[in-house]
């Protein structure tokens, strides 16, 4: 960074250190683009606020290097979903039907979900943050102007009034933010609602710190006598799998978050029209709906009195109204203003998508802003770069909303003709042992997005590009157990990796040519020592000094499970060793930062032409297509 005169300059500088700025920020450090976070607050907010990150959010936290933190600090695996019906308030009803997280991989090689302790998760995220990130808290946006090449801010923090000037500013700061509400909602960027999945209802959310009761602090504690442990009595008040509650008379999920040891429980209920989301936040309101949940039968423990869960073992955390709706702004930038997370789109809470929302955006924002300062900073090409950035996003968060929507619907159901045809055909499929295998499984493997494209969309339909690329399990010839993203996404600054895959080490002297010619192709963005060589078979003897140094086989799931990479999480049942070959459809491919294919190529001459077209868009020297 530098100061011209009294005006700071950066790179960028984005307005809120919530999980969506902090991971921009430390993505965009990651590859060498100063940058300025901006954030209000003076320390993060301890208020849990979203529980739930799916695979695709923690593949990015593992892309920074928090992967050791995943299952230690962070969060722990969610396990399985029970869709639970019926009026009883009950959770140990016989789910409709139950979604295993667990032990399946999808496509990223992780579990489906965690539920993570957002304070936590956050100051992970930003203790990533490098010398090239200036985190500035206590920090207050009051003004923000723009022209041609800049855009001006104008901040207040304890030591007065500053300015920084920046080529781009991302609004971060959440849907009642600074950046949208007051900056581009006057100049026609606003929310709207999502017409293919809409939803908005107002829910309680509350959370609650537990403390087990023990025979000294509760020693008539009446499930002592049929003799339950503690910790036997905390796993039957609070189970350890995430519910949602199908309940028509009042929707609600619950379920644990954060490590074991925090005894973190959310509890989520629907605001009925009648009534007023604050007066049913009220102690005595709250209990009078969550309580029946806690309250069990005496027979069901052969007691003669019904049991409920000590209310001095529990702490309330937090217990306010929010409205949940989906919507999108009709445009994520508006010249060099650019939004994402929560102040782009928000979402219901029926499917873990809000801060995974907010990282898909930022990893795919942050290596398009790089390669506009960096390889770009005196041309007009940003206008096309962030527009097809935030519509092939659209299409992700079209999917994501529609499953989201989808499941609040089944939960929400109140309508008793609808409900009995939801839980008859939920129980016909069932019935049909592959149909039944996918619904248990979440439809994981069906989760590969392919982008559609468009004019000015960074890949090239034609060699496989647009599709989310799969994650699976490798090792180094020392025989340590990888991630196939720790491969292929190095230390580099590079903003496109290329990668090859074989089925065979006995096929490595034919590339070696092509290998020493990359560096000349591509004008320097790729080496051949940082060439990645994935193979599934090692027939010769990959440590030859003839061969590439690089080279990484495919593991097993039982190679995985054994390695420390499995350490506090679920063994991985169901995996395909062969999902990346299957799926990427070529020998060399080229990958973009946030994941996505850029071209899958066959031969050498597939790969020169992909080369050339990459360079192209890095150096904005074509506008309009990626097509070749």
């Amino acid at each position: 960074m530098s100061v011209d005169g009294v005006l700071e300059t950066t790179d960028v500088v984005i307005c809120g250190c919530g999980p969506t700025g902090a991971l921009l920020s430390a993505y965009l450090g990651r590859m060498g683009v100063h940058n300025i976070v901006l954030e209000r607050e003076p320390d993060i907010t301890t208020d849990p606020r979203g529980i739930a990150l799916d695979d695709d959010g923690i593949r990015f936290l593992q892309g920074l290097g928090l992967y050791d933190s995943i299952y230690t600090k962070i969060g722990t695996s969610m396990g399985r979903f029970k869709f639970v019906g019926g009026t009883t308030c009950d959770m140990h009803s016989r789910p409709i039907v139950e979604m295993d997280y667990n032990t399946t991989t999808g496509v990223t090689g992780h579990v489906g979900f965690i539920g993570h302790k957002q304070p936590v998760l956050e100051s992970q995220i930003r203790s990533t943050m490098s010398s090239f990130c200036s985190l500035r808290c206590n920090s207050t946006v009051v003004q923000l102007d723009e022209d041609e090449e800049w855009t001006y801010c104008t901040y207040h923090d304890s030591d007065g009034e500053h300015k920084v000037r920046a080529r781009f500013f991302v609004g971060a700061d959440g849907k009642t933010g600074y950046t949208r509400k007051q900056y581009l909602e006057p100049r026609g960027v606003i929310l709207e609602r999502f017409h293919e999945a809409f939803y908005e209802e107002t829910w309680v959310a509350l959370n609650w710190r537990i403390t087990i009761p023990t025979p000294r602090s509760h020693p008539s504690f009446p499930q002592r006598k049929a003799g339950y442990s503690p910790e036997q009595v905390y796993d039957l008040f609070f189970p350890p799998e995430f519910r949602f509650l199908c309940n028509p008379d009042r929707p609600a999920v619950c379920g644990r978050f954060g490590l074991p040891t925090d005894r973190l429980w959310r509890f989520e209920y629907l605001i009925q029209k009648d009534e007023d989301g604050y007066a049913m936040a009220e102690p005595e309101a709250m209990r009078s709906i969550v309580y029946p949940y806690l309250t069990h039968k005496g027979s069901r423990y052969k007691l003669a009195e019904d049991v409920q869960f000590p209310q001095d073992c529990i702490k309330v955390l937090r217990c306010r109204p929010f409205t949940f709706s989906s919507r999108t702004c009709n445009m994520w930038t508006k010249g060099r203003v650019i939004l994402c997370g929560d102040a782009a789109h928000v979402f219901p809470p029926f499917g873990g998508q809000g801060i995974a929302s907010g990282f898909r955006d930022a990893i795919s924002l942050s290596w398009r802003l790089a390669m506009l300062c960096r390889y770009q900073p005196t041309k007009e090409n940003h206008h096309q770069v962030l527009k097809s950035w935030y519509e092939e996003r659209k299409q992700q968060l079209a999917l994501s909303l529609a499953t989201t929507v989808s499941n609040g619907r089944m939960v929400c159901e109140t309508h008793s003709l609808k409900i009995f045809l939801r839980d008859w055909y939920v129980w016909f499929i069932q019935l049909i042992p592959s149909w039944r295998r996918q619904l248990q499984h979440g439809r994981r493997k069906d989760a590969l997005v392919r982008y559609k494209h468009s004019d000015g969309m960074p890949f090239i339909p034609e060699l496989n590009g647009g599709l989310y690329l799969p994650q699976v399990y490798c090792r180094t010839m020392e025989d340590e157990i990888l991630f196939t993203d720790d491969a292929i996404y190095g230390p580099y600054r590079s903003l496109f990796r290329l990668f090859v895959y074989l089925k065979d080490t006995s096929e490595l002297p034919s590339i070696n040519d092509t290998l020493q010619d990359i560096e000349t192709w591509s004008r320097g963005e790729f080496s051949p020592s940082t060439v990645p060589i994935i193979v599934e078979n090692t027939t010769t003897d990959p440590s030859n000094p003839t061969n590439p140094t690089n080279v990484f086989q495919i593991a097993t799931a039982e190679e995985f499970s054994n390695s420390p990479l499995c350490n506090n999480r679920p063994k991985p049942l169901v995996y395909d060793p062969l999902l990346l070959r299957n799926k990427i459809q070529g020998k060399y491919v080229i990958v973009r930062m946030d994941r996505f294919i850029y071209a899958s190529c066959a031969n050498e001459k597939q790969l020169k032409r992909a080369v050339q077209s990459m360079l192209d868009y890095l150096h904005g020297e074509i506008r309009s297509s990626c097509r070749l």
